[in-house]
């Protein structure tokens, strides 16, 4: 199989090359119930579709599941496990290589082909999964350091348990949203002036509204309740990846945050890009993560040392004006808990995970200014401007502003993406007066 495809107007620079093939939930005009599609350049392959009108059969044995690409999330076929989605994804390799040995099927099937074969830009894209929870953890090495030094001082930068277990908190399912998803400005509890004792709070919007750059992982295969999944088996329970934009009101997290963890400053939104790369697309781009040089307990450890994924991720920011700056490169590869540690660590105790579930990479950032994946590192906690393009600067967030994380792997003609992962910011509905 050739490494291009025949799809007409095809773009070297597309995140979805033929080596990609991610899936997803669209909508069309002909059939606006949400239904799964892959996406191939800048088209999109309507898969409910394409096994309604052909014999797939000799593509792949599972066209016996032809139904779930008629369901309205991917659930259902993330439930069939690894081995089939390889197999589904091969096949449609096969059939929209440039060689395909299988032309008659659809490329040369003009009737099928003008039903199937949809311009991106003419569908809806939908949430991918039904998502039942939301695991977010800390696992951004750079990130947790800066933040800790921001508040504790470098010698105290990290706690105890950092390197001794992925951290993470359970997250708010119900309020994750799909790209292009407008976010409301969340109202909340916070401390406008800190060095006043006895501390007191006032309530309305917050003033600190942040993105955090991450990395989100969807499960396929259950485990039943009791029965930790261990490391060894931890990749055969990943169906694919997100982008994943956790925001964050810093203002509303900082007061509420002690004893018990993040609360309304994390649960009002979470964007998510809309295609799932799937998990053996990025297994070329495998990398070595931060080096953890603390002894890990047998559950943890791992037999690969390239446990992470060299994804290269980018942040832009767009005024209400229409400019727009990049304000953060980094890569995925800056993190020092793999997903397969976060996923052994959840279940270590007999927690059940369910297919759809996801779970959160925490903020990626790297080492150097220019690489911060939050608005709280690279303001230096408000403290600095973050200068745009146009001389307008940034702290924190202002209404109308929109955040778009993109991330992609490999060379040009061949790139595995995500698309987009974009929200803006509209003002705090209903208000509630400040007291």
């Amino acid at each position: 199989m050739s490494g291009s495809t025949w799809v007409p107007n095809n773009d070297p620079s597309s995140d979805f090359s033929l080596a990609n093939i991610p899936f997803g939930i669209i909508s069309t005009q002909s059939d606006p119930s949400p239904h799964v599609a892959v996406a191939i350049s800048s088209y999109v392959l309507d898969l409910k579709v394409l096994v309604s009108e052909v014999d797939l059969t000799p593509i792949f044995t599972s066209s016996s599941h032809a139904d779930v690409f008629a369901q309205p999330t991917l659930n259902a076929f993330a439930q069939l496990g690894r081995a089939t989605h390889r197999e589904v994804r091969r096949g449609l390799q096969d059939l929209l290589a440039a060689d395909t040995p299988y032309p008659h099927l659809l490329r040369d099937n003009a009737h099928l082909l003008e039903r199937a074969l949809l311009p991106q830009r003419s569908v809806k894209m939908h949430l991918p999964m039904a998502i039942g929870d939301y695991t977010d953890f800390y696992a951004g090495y750079h990130h947790a350091f800066a933040v800790g030094a921001m508040f504790r001082g470098p010698e105290n930068a990290l706690q105890p348990n950092y390197s001794h277990l992925p951290v993470g908190y359970h997250g708010r399912a119900s309020s994750i949203v799909v790209s292009g998803t407008p976010v409301g400005r969340p109202v909340g509890q916070m401390v406008l002036d800190p060095s006043v004792l006895p501390k007191q709070p006032t309530t309305g919007p917050s003033r600190r509204l942040d993105i955090e750059l991450e990395l989100g992982c969807f499960l396929a295969t259950p485990n039943d309740m009791g029965q930790p999944i261990s490391i060894a088996e931890a990749e055969e329970h990943i169906f694919g990846y997100v982008l994943l934009n956790d925001w964050s009101a810093r203002d509303i997290q900082t007061w509420e945050y002690v004893p018990l963890g993040p609360f309304n400053g994390k649960n009002f939104a979470s964007t998510i890009s809309p295609w799932v790369v799937l998990a053996d697309a990025l297994e070329p781009f495998r990398t070595a993560g931060i080096e953890n040089q603390t002894p890990l307990q047998d559950y943890l450890k791992q037999s690969r040392p390239d446990n992470v994924f060299d994804i290269q991720l980018s942040v832009d920011l767009t005024t209400p004006e229409g400019d727009t700056t990049t304000i953060g490169r980094t890569s995925s590869k800056h993190l020092m808990w793999s997903f397969p540690q976060m996923i052994a660590h959840h279940t270590l105790g007999g927690c059940p995970m369910r297919t759809g579930d996801l779970l959160g990479s925490g903020t990626i950032s790297g080492p150097t200014a220019g690489e911060r994946g939050s608005l709280l590192e690279m303001s230096e906690g408000g403290k600095k401007d973050v200068l745009l393009y146009g001389m307008d600067a940034r702290t924190f967030l202002k209404d109308g502003d929109s955040v778009t994380l993109r991330g992609f792997c490999g060379v040009l003609g061949a790139r595995v993406g995500f698309g987009e992962c974009r929200g803006r910011i509209y003002s705090a509905m209903p208000k509630v007066s400040e007291s």
